[in-house]
């Protein structure tokens, strides 16, 4: 008897792969949102007015970077 999960078709599977992608769009703008949070915090804490948009910079590269590495490792599976 084969499992419903290791069926190929099986309506688990797609939502499975669906979950990945929308993981992924959640992904990237929460790591943007977080890296301005705490630009924007250093630069409470140090004064300096260009920490927010580092900040928003840092996050969006750290979020693409996610996007990336999860893209690469879903191409080389089978």
């Amino acid at each position: 008897m084969v499992a419903m999960a290791e069926d190929k078709d099986s309506p688990k599977k797609l939502w499975i792969g669906a979950e990945k992608y929308v993981q992924l769009g959640i992904a990237i703008p929460a790591a943007t949102f977080i890296g301005w949070l705490l630009g924007g915090l250093l630069q409470r804490w140090f004064h300096y007015d260009w920490l927010p948009l580092a900040g928003l910079i840092i996050g969006t590269i750290a979020g693409l970077g996610n996007f990336i590495r999860v893209s690469l490792a879903e191409g080389t599976k089978p």
